[in-house]
């Protein structure tokens, strides 16, 4: 099987980029991250490992909350019945790929430019997660 993991994107228009006034020479993109993963799965039907798959998750992502919910919180035969709509799959690694475009062919000035644009509030495309990845990126 194929699981595609994405990351951060965004469009990127060429009225960002300085040489766009100059050269005219630019075009639309799209800055992205992502991972392939390729693998054989195996459906796995046992009521503890799903519900010990549901509890880390959920504990993972309550953690930080103020008051975490638990599954502990929800009546048993609620959560027993929740398990058995669920289908457990474990996936066999057998290749990762993973790939990003986040201006790093640029020039200092073009990606300038599309960090102040992916910045702007103003702008419809504005994206502040992707201006941050694509200035780290120019300033390593």
């Amino acid at each position: 099987c194929l699981v595609v993991f994405q990351g951060a994107d965004s469009y990127v228009t060429p009225d960002w980029y300085p040489s766009k006034q100059t050269t005219h020479k630019v075009v639309p993109t799209w800055n992205y991250e992502m991972v392939q993963v390729r693998g054989r799965p195996v459906v796995i039907e046992s009521g503890d490992w799903l519900r010990s798959q549901v509890g880390d998750v959920t504990n993972a992502m309550e953690q930080q909350r103020p008051h975490p919910w638990s599954v502990a919180d929800a009546p048993a035969q609620f959560i027993e019945a929740q398990l058995k709509a669920i289908v457990g799959l474990e996936i066999e690694i057998t290749d990762i790929k993973g790939k990003w475009k986040m201006s790093q062919n640029k020039t200092h000035e073009e990606v300038q430019g599309v960090v102040a644009g992916l910045s702007d509030p103003n702008d419809s495309h504005t994206n502040p997660k992707v201006a941050e990845i694509v200035y780290r990126l120019a300033e390593e």
